[in-house]
């Protein structure tokens, strides 16, 4: 029997498991989504793909063999990472993964709220022909991108082909293709009232978490649109609230709160202006194959030669 344990606590499918079988031979790979798989072999597990709660009281023990995780997830902000850096164990991530889906719904949500679509769907409920006071287009405005990575640099790009004028916010302040100005997270307040769209792409971390408040919004045209489909703890959510209520801002598209599922008694639900997404921006049929393909099976190649992986390893310093 192997002496080395992978858990993988998702269903990917007999192929990619033989495949991962054939590349770790030494490895006894467990693959299943449903805790009675998995839960057995927590505290042996080497390699974890997939993090579950659970997991942190039966593989963060005393004599646990964990030393690898890979995220199934982008965002590693609801993980342990504090005790994962004192233990020493590697994290990578599932970023890039989401870059075509999410960039597809900031566009939607831009598109909708800029050709009143939602306007319409709601009016051919009640089958009411109205012209809803439409008038307005995106090309040749400005979008401002606010977390410049995989998603933010497809956003760009699509953006492009609408002839918008591109200008980012990125930790590094380095610039990127398709995007015209670029600026540090400090400058922010320069880049937002220049902005007829503006972007949340960002992680949540302690620098991230509150960023965008009603001083921020006071900032914004009154004519710009907010989409967030980052984390929803980024916005002060009821200040944004009071933004749209008091017309600081156009409006918003909406893919992340700070609490999921939203509350009913949100006044977010009722705002003619706004459009809610619950939280499936990133949600694609290549999800899988992505993870496997793209990012945890280069980086088993890396492991298994004792190299750390080298796709999304997460800096515990900075939180992503």
């Amino acid at each position: 029997m192997s002496n080395r344990l992978m858990l993988i606590t998702q269903n990917i499918g007999q192929d990619y498991t033989n495949q991962i079988k054939e590349l770790a031979p030494r490895f006894e790979v467990i693959v299943g989504k449903d805790k009675e798989i998995w839960e057995p072999y927590a505290k042996e597990a080497e390699v974890v793909v997939g993090w579950k709660k659970d997991l942190e009281k039966l593989s963060l023990v005393e004599g646990s063999n964990l030393r690898w995780i890979q995220s199934w997830s982008a965002g590693v902000n609801s993980m342990p990472l504090p005790t994962l850096a004192e233990k020493g164990i590697l994290l990578t991530s599932a970023n890039g993964v989401h870059a075509y889906p999410i960039s597809e719904t900031i566009f939607a949500l831009i598109l909708s709220l800029t050709r009143k679509i939602h306007t319409y769907v709601k009016q051919q409920q009640k089958k009411d022909w109205h012209h809803a006071q439409m008038n307005l287009e995106i090309h040749e405005k400005t979008i401002g991108i606010v977390g410049v990575g995989e998603i933010g640099k497809e956003t760009a790009r699509i953006a492009k082909a609408f002839r918008m004028n591109v200008i980012g916010v990125r930790h590094s302040g380095k610039a990127a293709d398709n995007v015209d100005e670029m600026f540090t997270p400090d400058r922010l307040h320069e880049v937002l009232p220049k902005c007829d769209y503006v972007v949340i792409t960002l992680p949540l971390t302690d620098q991230t978490d509150g960023m965008f408040g009603l001083e921020e919004f006071k900032r914004m045209k009154k004519t710009a649109f907010l989409i967030n489909i980052g984390r929803g703890e980024v916005i002060v959510e009821h200040e944004l609230v009071q933004a749209l209520q008091e017309s600081v801002i156009a409006g918003a598209g909406l893919d992340v709160f700070t609490k999921e599922p939203l509350e009913e008694k949100s006044p977010l639900w009722d705002m003619d202006h706004v459009i809610i997404t619950p939280h499936t921006s990133g949600s694609t049929e290549h999800y899988t194959k992505r993870v496997m393909e793209d990012i945890f099976i280069p980086n088993l190649k890396q492991y298994l030669k004792n190299e750390k992986p080298l796709k999304n390893l997460v800096d515990y310093k900075k939180g992503y």
